[in-house]
């Protein structure tokens, strides 16, 4: 009989099965992947070990069969057919549901130039496999973008030895999600390992030996990674007719146009309280939307309400944040070997996110309780204050 099928085995695909069952739904599940791997955990692509690419599974076989979810892993999904409640796949009948999740996720953008084709992305276990092999016969390594997983890369193959060029289209490191202030110490210490950062360039073409930028400078690379943004999988979601803003528009209980399709994960933008469609890319993110996702694909009504967390370590240090970071900081709490944490408060001094940089998981806990006290009303008298413990403000919250 027609059941759940959620066609995407990543974090938010394989947290929503799981959801489901847990919520009392009893009838067939389905899990589509389009890789061959078990479902595994991505975060760790880019934080490899001295045994190679760490393989963490987010859910074993065996887990998933105790709980009657049937994983398809190299499966293709063609079309989904809304008239006949149907996904077709490339190989295969045509799959019947009654409650279709599209939790496809996103693939890495890749370099348009000439040349373009030569440089690498960061995506999956094959795609982070490829770039470590390769870097350990690499003497000069070549990243064009200064995001998370760039820099994190840029440490990793630092630390391995190489040469390492980031290449920044942009005014600044880390422009997109994390405070200037923040991004400028994190980029000094690349800068103090050895990393060459170069902002506001532009490239031209990739050659057998170089990346050549517009000014007309070549820069030498043994490898080439591309780490400039990913776009949403929306594909089957546009052949279905569903409506598309920066990802699958969905409302804030993750439900499409379609009443039966949901779509949640870096694929989706949801809406938010603002009124804004907003996609999101963490980690964090796409646990939060499965789990409203497969809660309202049994029968619930939860709408997705969860400030957006994530982390970024790089050498020693570990970057963390939450909420909307985008505007200028309200209050700054210095904690000591060169640990931070910025808040942001809306107009009316309620807090609306944080983030901080520090030696290791310094600012981790901190991070956690600001999480929860977004949407309050705080001080920033007490919040600047390190002696203040911010677990006394949520008790008063």
């Amino acid at each position: 009989m027609p059941g759940i099928v959620i066609i995407g085995a990543g974090e938010c695909g394989i947290r929503a099965a799981l959801t489901a069952r847990e919520a009392g739904y009893d009838g067939p599940i389905t899990v589509l992947g389009d890789e061959a791997a078990l479902p595994y955990e991505r975060p760790l692509l880019s934080k490899p070990n001295s045994g190679g690419v760490v393989e963490k599974l987010i859910a074993t076989r065996e887990a998933l069969d105790d709980m009657s979810i049937t994983l398809e892993t190299d499966v293709s999904v063609t079309a989904i057919d809304r008239d006949e409640r149907m996904v077709v796949r490339a190989q295969g009948d045509p799959l019947p549901f009654r409650k279709l999740l599209l939790a496809t996720g996103a693939r890495a953008r890749r370099l348009s130039c000439p040349g373009g084709d030569r440089a690498r992305v960061l995506r999956t276990m094959e795609d982070a496999r490829a770039i470590y092999s390769a870097a350990g016969t690499a003497r000069s390594a070549v990243i064009v973008g200064a995001g998370l997983i760039g820099l994190e890369l840029a440490a990793e193959l630092t630390g391995r030895g190489l040469g390492v060029t980031v290449l920044e289209a942009g005014p600044r490191p880390l422009g997109r999600n994390v405070p200037e202030r923040l991004a400028s110490k994190l980029t000094t210490r690349h800068q103090q390992a050895g990393v060459e950062v170069l902002c506001g360039v532009q490239v031209a073409s990739c050659t057998e030996s170089d990346v050549v930028l517009e000014d007309g400078r070549a820069i030498a690379a043994d490898l080439i990674v591309a780490a400039i943004g990913v776009e949403p999988n929306v594909e089957l979601a546009v052949s279905a007719g569903l409506t598309i803003q920066n990802g699958i528009r969905v409302d804030r209980r993750l439900v499409t146009d379609d009443p039966d399709i949901l779509a949640a994960g870096d694929c989706a933008a949801v809406e938010m309280r603002s009124g804004l469609h907003l996609r999101y890319e963490t980690w964090q993110n796409a646990q939060a939307q499965g789990e409203v996702a497969g809660r309202n694909l049994a029968g619930g009504n939860k709408e997705f309400d969860v400030p957006v967390w994530f982390w970024s370590d790089h050498y020693e240090i570990g970057l963390q944040g939450v909420g909307d970071t985008s505007g200028q900081p309200a209050a700054s709490r210095e904690m000591g070997r060169d640990s931070e944490i910025l808040f942001f408060l809306n107009d009316a001094g309620a807090l609306i996110g944080a983030a901080g940089l520090g030696q290791g998981s310094a600012v981790a806990k901190d991070i956690k309780i600001a999480q929860r006290l977004i949407g309050t009303t705080l001080d920033p008298v007490l919040l600047s204050d390190p002696a203040h413990n911010l677990k006394k403000l949520l008790r008063a919250a």
